[in-house]
Order: C-alpha cells, then structure tokens, then sequence
C-alpha cells in the first residue's frame, strides 16, 4: 500500500517537511530528502497504530494525481508516495505460543482475573496500553 505524500523542500537551514494528507495531523520531517521519507513511514505506521487502538478506521491511500489537483496548498512542494506494510492494517487474531516461567503465568492469569479479562485480552490491552 502508498499513500501520497505531500514534501516540503529543505533547505541548509530549513528540515524538509511531510505531510500525509490522507491521515489527519501525520506530519514527519527530516534534515535529508531519505531521512524525511523515512520518518514519513515511521509516522505513518504510528498514526494507523493509534487508530487501529482508538476502534477508528483508517483511510485508505488516496489517488496521487486526484490530491495533486485538490490540495492547492502545497502547489510548490515536492509530491511523492510512501510504502506502508499491509500487515500494519491486519487485525485479524493471530494465535501464538510464547514460553514463560509458570510463576509468571500464574500472576498474569490472576492479573487477568482481576481485571475481568482472558489471558489473551488482557495480553493484548497491555501490549497497547504501553
């Protein structure tokens, strides 16, 4: 999946900006064209992340020519795509087998009991959580 970017060019001065239009507030920036498309994809992942956790949707990538037209704001800036891994929009269960010493077990299913959830759900919630 690409989802057009919008690349304001830097300068000695000046970092080069990002913006996704596609997903509201995802912005990156870097001192190189590299390191700003890199972090474009960092913040990309994080903003689906936080979405997907928040019960949102996520937009899908738009047409890069159809923003191109519609988004006049960034007339003078560089537009370009950025490679995102499906597999950040997949949450689909997936099951797995981890080892991990019975006394731990033992308080993460009491944990778990607690909190009115199964070992699997409150796993879960933790992994989000931090």
């Amino acid at each position: 999946m690409r989802y057009p970017v919008a690349i304001e060019p830097g300068t000695n001065t000046e970092a080069f900006g990002v913006v996704v239009p596609d997903l509201p507030g995802c912005f990156s920036a870097g001192d190189t064209l590299d390191e700003a498309m890199v972090n474009a994809e960092e913040a990309i992942e994080a903003w689906i992340e936080a979405a997907l956790d928040a019960g949102q949707d996520v937009p899908r990538p738009s047409d890069l020519d159809a923003l191109r037209k519609t988004h006049k704001a960034y007339k003078s800036w560089i537009w370009g795509v950025v490679k995102v891994d499906p597999a950040v929009l997949d949450n689909n269960l997936e099951r797995v087998n981890i080892s991990i010493p019975r006394r731990v077990l033992h308080r993460l299913d009491a944990h778990a009991k607690a909190a009115g959830e199964t070992r699997s759900g409150f796993i879960a919630r933790m992994a989000i959580e931090r």
